[in-house]
């Protein structure tokens, strides 16, 4: 990722970004800025928007209700979009946010909401979702932003899975696999040589013995176990997250 200010305030700008130019700040963005941050005419802030890097901005205020930006100059390259998908089974809101936050800071660039039989929430607030992205991104200096994809039920994403990901493998986080470690499996993966990978972490039920059967049957599929314990899904995620990038993934 490079290195970045860690002191600064961050801000996500859905604007093209250019030395020169002059964006408007939104009517949420001026009040944090001026009314909950204390900031002031004349502050510099970082900006991003996921496609353009990342440029040094100066506020330009007259008032505590609006206010805009002057884009300097850039600070960070943009970095190239993360690859790795993540489909998980949806969660209760504030376990979804942090689970979304965690998979942002790990490094994810897709994340797919899967419905499957044992899933509890089958309300999913997309717009959430985003909103949650987006703070993950601003506050841990990621400049890629993750797609956000709408909720699809688990049989339709396995059967449009060949067409849609043809050379990408499913790592399947299954708490019934007969070994404790995911290592040797992985090691085995690594040695095959790098490929696209998805990961998917079930509900807190865990998947279904229809569902697992399902998965196991498939050749893109690969199951991996997350230890001698019994992990609640937003934890799974962390945990599965952090082995495979560490292993196979971008940490390498």
């Amino acid at each position: 990722m490079g290195k970045y200010e860690f002191k600064m305030q961050r801000l996500f700008l859905r604007h093209i970004l250019a030395e020169g130019a002059r964006i408007e700040a939104d009517r949420g963005q001026a009040n944090y800025l001026i009314n909950v941050l204390r900031m002031k005419d004349g502050d510099y802030i970082l900006v991003f928007n996921g496609n353009d890097g990342e440029w040094l901005a100066k506020i330009s205020s007259s008032g505590r209700r609006e206010c805009a930006f002057q884009i300097m100059e850039r600070t960070r390259e943009q970095t190239a979009h993360n690859d790795l998908i993540y489909l998980f089974a949806p969660l209760k809101h504030a376990r979804l946010d942090y689970m979304v936050q965690k998979a942002v800071e790990m490094g994810v660039g897709s994340l797919q909401p899967v419905m499957t039989q044992h899933t509890q929430s089958s309300r999913i607030n997309l717009e959430r979702m985003e909103a949650n992205v987006i703070e993950a991104a601003e506050q841990c200096g990621v400049l890629c932003i993750p797609e956000v994809v709408g909720p699809q039920p688990l049989r339709e994403v396995l059967a449009e899975w060949p067409d849609m990901h043809p050379d990408r493998r499913l790592l399947f986080c299954d708490e019934a696999e007969g070994t404790h470690n995911p290592l040797l499996t992985l090691a085995q993966m690594k040695e095959a040589g790098p490929q696209p990978l998805a990961v998917i972490v079930g509900p807190e039920g865990g998947f279904s013995e229809d569902e697992r059967a399902q998965l196991r049957a498939l050749d893109f599929v690969t199951a991996i176990p997350l230890g001698p314990r019994i992990l609640r899904a937003d934890t799974a995620a962390v945990a599965a997250l952090t082995i495979i990038q560490a292993t196979v993934g971008d940490w390498r």
